[in-house]
């Protein structure tokens, strides 16, 4: 019992100096925004009136994991034993999937075009920008970027589903295409790559 205490004492002190339980609950709180948007639009009538469920709420999901990430306890990575990119990696790995799965319960189920898979499509789209963002210009202001991007490509609208706008624009296009897919995937990738790397950089002494 007391080696299993042990064992788990250096996580629950990453997750407190990371403030994770919070970061937990705002997630919690977004999904419940979520599916409450998505019922006073009627989205059961249109799947299309999901879009601003679809591409906002995820963007508030990603923002608030990247600045979920700042550490508050930076001397604690500093005199660590082991390396912390593995707990970063679990952590990061861990929000995104408690994201991704409240987020996809939170929109109805039916809806083939804007529903559960364009949702977690753009979470993981967004988070990946999120993760990155939290590597180069810190937690604290990791959100801009995100909010940036995907609040400009909402306001854009949909557009043909050419190879183009399959690109830029898709947070807004439909669950269904893969060209979307790609997208958010290559990005997520690469956002927690480079986090779980380099960490969240450090904006007291500039880096």
């Amino acid at each position: 019992m007391s080696s299993t205490s042990h064992d788990l004492a250096p996580h629950a002190l990453y997750a407190r100096s990371h403030g994770l339980p919070l970061t937990a609950s705002t997630l919690v709180g977004t999904a419940v925004l979520a599916a409450w948007a998505a019922h006073a639009l009627h989205a059961y009538l249109d799947p299309g009136r999901l879009v601003p469920v679809v591409a906002l709420a995820p963007m508030l999901a990603a923002a608030a994991i990247g600045t979920g990430l700042q550490e508050h306890s930076a001397e604690l990575n500093r005199t660590a034993v082991h390396p912390w990119w593995s707990r970063r990696l679990a952590v990061l790995l861990a929000l995104t999937a408690l994201a991704a799965g409240s987020l996809a319960l939170a929109v109805p189920g039916g809806t083939q075009e804007f529903g559960a898979a364009a949702i977690v499509r753009n979470l993981l789209g967004a988070e990946g920008i999120s993760a990155a963002a939290t590597a180069m210009i810190g937690a604290r202001l990791s959100w801009l970027p995100v909010i940036a991007f995907l609040s400009s490509a909402y306001l854009a609208g949909g557009s043909p589903a050419t190879r183009a706008a399959l690109v830029w624009n898709w947070p807004v296009q439909p669950g269904s295409h893969p060209g979307p897919w790609l997208t958010a995937s290559l990005l997520f990738l690469g956002g927690v790559a480079l986090y779980t790397v380099r960490g969240a950089r450090r904006e007291d002494a500039g880096g």
